[in-house]
């Protein structure tokens, strides 16, 4: 998975206590040809592990306003991730948790200017941080075995 700082939309924003939206946004008058013609990814990286039972929702919006607060479209949402599940990345688990979402290509047709993400808190989730980057290819070979299992 290739990243670009032009395309992070969070970077370890937190601490994500309560619902937010990323700290940056996407100007989609520069390229409104987004997403057509090729799968685009929005991929939320836990940063910070959650410490509470609290959930959180991750959804890709547009709006047509920077700041995600004036006429909020959601493009697609994750299912509800418990806090404590939420971990960051050790020397064991790799990465941490990410949440990937596939970004419809009706992104260009909806007349709205600015792709954001958005982090829909409900309880407490702790100090959850999160790192949220739109990319074109998906890390997904995480491979894990059992301890002592070798491979010929």
């Amino acid at each position: 998975m290739i990243t670009d700082s032009y395309l992070r939309l969070s970077d370890a924003q937190g601490a994500i206590t309560a619902d937010a939206v990323s700290t940056n946004t996407i100007d989609l008058s520069i390229a409104r040809e987004i997403g057509e013609g090729e799968d685009i990814f929005m991929v939320f990286t836990v940063t910070t592990t959650g410490t509470g039972a609290g959930t959180v929702v991750f959804s890709a919006i547009v709006d047509t306003d920077p700041a995600l607060a004036t006429s909020v479209t959601t493009l697609v949402s994750s299912g509800s991730y418990v806090g404590t599940a939420l971990t960051a990345a050790t020397s064991t688990n790799g990465l941490g948790t990410q949440i990937i979402l596939r970004l419809p290509p009706v992104i260009g047709s909806l007349g709205k200017r600015y792709l954001g993400a958005n982090y829909d808190v409900t309880g407490t989730v702790g100090a959850l941080k999160v790192t949220c980057d739109i990319v074109t290819d998906i890390s997904d070979g995480k491979k894990f075995y059992a301890s002592g299992f070798s491979i010929t």
